[in-house]
């Protein structure tokens, strides 16, 4: 993992804690968007792969990669209602709050960041989740100021496993695609680091089985905590890069 200089990181199952976050969230937002209509409830759960008794989603579910523009369909028939920009938005709304409210991070990603940062890396976080969202929860973390970009699926670059959010940020802030790395935990992290030409470091930290992501990846950890003992620091300086997104 020579010559890095950029290292884009997905967020959930990566710096925060799928299941204590979403899985308890999800149990709250359900009700809502059903007014607390136990056999709507039922038709979300069922569709969603989750497990109200567990409060956690089981590895098929499709909120666990996917943003409300994949899964809200399946809640929109469940719900009776049309699939339109208001329903999405009002899915991401909820998620929003219940997100901060149960949120937890996996080992101590503000720490982390700050030694990568302190290397010379640019950072970035590139989710399914909706940008707003991502910014509130890398806050409430204590690292949004150390982000050169934060890209959700609604950015304008389009969602993993695509490569757009990727691309979009070695071509605005000037790194070679092979110069970069994205983090994360799943098959679509994968597919959108190899679309836009970087390299992958797989993390074993999220909520679905890795093993066959594992001969695919340019490194493999444990954790986000383990990159900065993990990673050489970039010999260029990637750190001077204008921030563009971060607060």
């Amino acid at each position: 993992m020579q010559d890095l200089t950029a290292l884009l990181l997905d967020k959930d199952g990566t710096l925060v804690h799928f299941d204590r976050t979403w899985g308890r969230a999800a149990g709250a937002v359900m009700r809502q968007m059903a007014r607390d209509d136990a056999h709507a409830v039922a038709r979300l759960e069922a569709v969603s792969h989750y497990l109200p008794d567990e409060e956690r989603f089981l590895p098929t579910s499709p909120l666990v990669s996917g943003s409300s523009a994949h899964y809200g369909p399946l809640w929109a028939h469940a719900l009776g209602r049309p699939a339109d920009d208001d329903f999405l938005a009002e899915i991401d709304r909820l998620f929003a709050a219940e997100g901060l409210a149960n949120l937890t991070p996996i080992g101590h990603p503000a720490r982390a960041l700050q030694r990568l940062k302190a290397a010379g890396f640019a950072l970035a976080i590139v989710t399914n989740d909706a940008e707003e969202n991502a910014r509130q929860q890398a806050e409430a973390l204590g690292f949004l100021d150390l982000l050169d970009a934060v890209h959700g699926y609604d950015s304008g670059f389009g969602s993993k496993p695509s490569p757009g959010m990727v691309a979009a940020f070695a071509e605005r802030f000037g790194h070679r695609p092979d110069a970069m790395a994205v983090i994360g935990d799943s098959a679509h992290d994968l597919a959108a680091a190899r679309g836009a030409g970087a390299r992958f470091i797989l993390v074993r930290s999220g909520p679905a089985p890795v093993d066959d992501l594992v001969s695919d990846a340019d490194l493999v950890v444990d954790s986000v905590d383990d990159l900065p003992d993990a990673l050489p620091a970039p010999a260029g300086k990637a750190s001077s890069l204008t921030s563009e997104n971060a607060v």
